[in-house]
């Protein structure tokens, strides 16, 4: 009810509030040891989906991040990713619904490792389809980056522990979520890529299930360009309430293309 919002968005405020705190600690260095704005990319991807349920058949994305201020010992970054997913259930190209991912975090960078605090967004919409309550939940986030390079071959690695502060409809109470790519050269401007992602969602009880176990994995092959890169891709995914009414796991094979300025 009423007071149930009104604590959600109390948490919410305090949550943001103690982000901030560290944030600008983090940031409290001289002005000419900040840097602002030295990086933004973007990434574009379009998959083919091999599901048997007619809402899914195409997967889109659109995504950017940036590093807001680098200070040295870490950075500030703004991370953003909108999904649109599309089916044949009531025509031949049927955009069903849209997922919005929205990131912000500060980070400290040590020996090899970069450490960051992430506060975490997701909300879930429908398209052409009666929906009038919201779908989203909020977290805060502990994260560990790596990378390697060994002679060419680069290994790029992501892992974050994530705890809900405030959630509508999901039942999700935690995630611990962690990603692996791996690029190494063939010849010219071509590489061999391959990437994993796991995910586990720890949930509260309220929808009859335990935790929840999701990933994906795809392997191909990228045309390195001057400010940009191109890749062609196939690989296998095991998704989490595919459907946002729906509580389950869907898979599918994929096929698809992308066009990124990512490394």
């Amino acid at each position: 009810g009423r007071a149930g919002g009104a604590r959600r968005r109390a948490r919410l405020a305090q949550a943001l509030i103690r982000f901030l705190v560290v944030a600008f600690s983090l940031f409290a260095c001289p002005a000419h040891a900040q840097e602002i704005f030295p990086r933004f990319d973007f990434r574009f991807d379009g998959q083919y989906l091999t599901s048997s349920d007619p809402r899914f058949n195409w997967s889109f994305n659109f995504a950017g991040e940036t590093d807001v201020v680098d200070y040295r010992r870490g950075r500030a970054m703004f991370r953003a990713n909108y999904e649109a997913v599309a089916g044949e259930q009531f025509r031949r190209f049927d955009v069903n619904q849209g997922n919005y991912l929205l990131e912000g975090s500060t980070s400290l960078r040590l020996a090899r490792v970069e450490l960051a605090l992430v506060w975490h967004h997701v909300s879930r919409h429908l398209s052409d389809r009666s929906k009038n309550f919201p779908i989203d939940w909020n977290q805060i986030a502990g994260r560990l980056l790596a990378n390697w390079t060994r002679k060419a071959t680069v290994v790029r690695w992501e892992t974050d522990l994530r705890a809900t502060v405030t959630k509508a409809y999901v039942d999700y109470a935690w995630e611990l979520e962690s990603t692996a790519r791996v690029q190494t050269p063939l010849s010219g401007r071509y590489a061999a890529i391959g990437s994993g992602n796991l995910r586990l969602v720890g949930v509260d009880g309220s929808r009859a299930r335990g935790t929840q176990v999701a990933g994906r994995a795809e392997a191909g092959v990228r045309l390195n360009g001057r400010a940009g890169a191109a890749e062609l891709f196939g690989g296998i995914e095991r998704r989490l309430d595919a459907y946002q009414l729906e509580f389950g796991t869907s898979s599918w094979f994929l096929a698809g293309f992308r066009l990124t300025s990512m490394p």
